[in-house]
């Protein structure tokens, strides 16, 4: 008697009994993630915040209004580490070999895996996009009122600090005490001020802003209009003051991370038009010197401008380094990565989840734990990529597409290929 055997590709069982050890898989890793990322915060709070005495109600508001924040960081590094544990689990556990041996498919692992990717990915987005730059914007205004009652709050080791005419450069900062601080600023009368001293103390003057006193004070005064024309002196003492009106001002400005990936488009798009308006009127000026030049050189030494055609390519080189400074724009590079940053954070996980599949298949024992330490590995791996690429993209000038996407792609193109290695095996 013959006997036939039933291929199935799919089971609605076995589907849904793989959702629930994800999603549960996920949660846990999700509380994980959550757990080390609020703990950083209350670090960066206590290290800013909490040493400066500011009530504990408001810096409650601020780790509240933090979470979103939390949120978006903690849910694609879970949706890695929650599928590599399931996946590892039903692979050392032998439940994925029996699936396979009873006629299921991979399709059995991979479609609520990668449903779950999915879902994760648009609540990530819609978190990273929505609420996040809300909760940000609300710890902005926040952190504005704590600064209106401690200004001492502004200043850090080894910061740099822009107000509204006034830019203060800080060495180590201990306690009310700062080593090595350097102060350029614009006095009312137009002049350009340089200010540097060795040593400096800081006062909370309240509603009044801040007061620096300063030990052996040298300072440079200069004409904008006047190259050379300076006054310079020295002090043993000095008390140099920031008002609390411009100490406000510098943080009323909303950036890319309080804004919608909509909005930070918008302004995106503004800032190429200004800066091509900018960059043309920069050429033509570029242009103008080098015409200028190559006429005196057309001219020879009986031109008029034959002795001036050493300024003349002094004024060219200055004219083109500008054109290549204007260029080279770091507040759009800024912007345009937070815009790809709002896109490729949220749909890594579903990257993720293309290489935690084929990766937890390989588990053998213990697959769990495997998963969880292999997880928590690659997450690593990952964020050191991401924090790297939007360093280099900010600082070196490489395009911020591909530094934001390029870990995406590189899990996902991984995982791929394991994914076809393990299915042809």
């Amino acid at each position: 008697m013959a006997t036939m055997t039933i291929r199935r590709s799919l089971s609605w069982t076995i589907i849904r009994y793989i959702t629930g050890e994800i999603l549960f898989s996920f949660f846990v890793s999700f509380l994980f993630f959550f757990f080390v990322f609020f703990v950083n915060q209350l670090l960066l709070l206590a290290q800013q915040i909490l040493s400066k005495k500011v009530p504990v109600q408001q810096v409650a508001l601020l780790i509240l209004y933090s979470i979103p924040q939390i949120i978006s960081l903690s849910a694609p590094f879970a949706s890695l580490v929650g599928v590599l544990m399931t996946i590892g689990r039903l692979a050392s556990d032998n439940e994925a070999l029996v699936m396979l041996s009873s006629g299921l498919s991979y399709k059995n692992i991979f479609a609520p895996s990668l449903f779950i990717g999915i879902v994760i990915s648009l609540a990530s987005f819609f978190t990273n996009d929505v609420l996040m730059p809300a909760g940000n914007l609300q710890r902005s205004k926040l952190y504005r009122q704590i600064l209106a009652s401690t200004p001492a709050l502004e200043l850090e080791s080894n910061s740099v600090k822009r107000y509204k005419d006034t830019v203060i450069v800080t060495g180590n900062v201990a306690g009310n005490s700062i080593d090595n601080i350097f102060i350029l600023d614009k006095t009312s009368d137009g002049e350009r001020r340089l200010i540097m001293a060795k040593n400096a103390r800081l006062r909370d003057a309240g509603k009044e802003g801040l007061s620096l006193d300063l030990t052996n004070a040298f300072i440079q005064s200069s004409k904008e209009v006047a190259k050379f024309d300076y006054d310079y002196a020295s002090s043993a003492f000095l008390r140099y003051w920031v008002s609390q009106e411009d100490l406000i001002q510098s943080s009323t400005s909303i950036g890319a991370q309080e804004m919608s990936s909509i909005d930070v488009y918008k302004e995106i798009v503004s800032k190429r038009i200004t800066l091509r308006t900018q960059l043309d009127a920069q050429y033509n000026k570029v242009l103008r010197q080098s015409l200028s030049l190559e006429e005196s050189l057309r001219d020879g030494p009986s031109g008029a401008a034959w002795n001036r055609r050493g300024a003349m390519e002094t004024d060219f080189a200055r004219e083109y380094a500008v054109a290549a400074s204007v260029k080279k724009d770091r507040n759009l590079s800024r912007y345009l990565l937070e815009f790809y940053k709002k896109f490729s954070l949220p749909f890594g996980a579903l990257a993720f989840v293309f290489l935690a599949i084929p990766l937890g298949l390989f588990a053998k024992k213990s697959g769990q734990m495997v998963g969880l330490m292999v997880g928590v590995l690659i997450s690593v791996v990952y964020w050191v990529f991401l924090v790297g690429g939007q360093t280099l993209g900010l600082r070196s000038g490489y395009s911020p597409f591909w530094t934001m996407w390029l870990p995406d792609m590189l899990t996902m193109g991984i995982g791929l290929v394991l994914c076809i290695k393990r299915i042809r095996k």
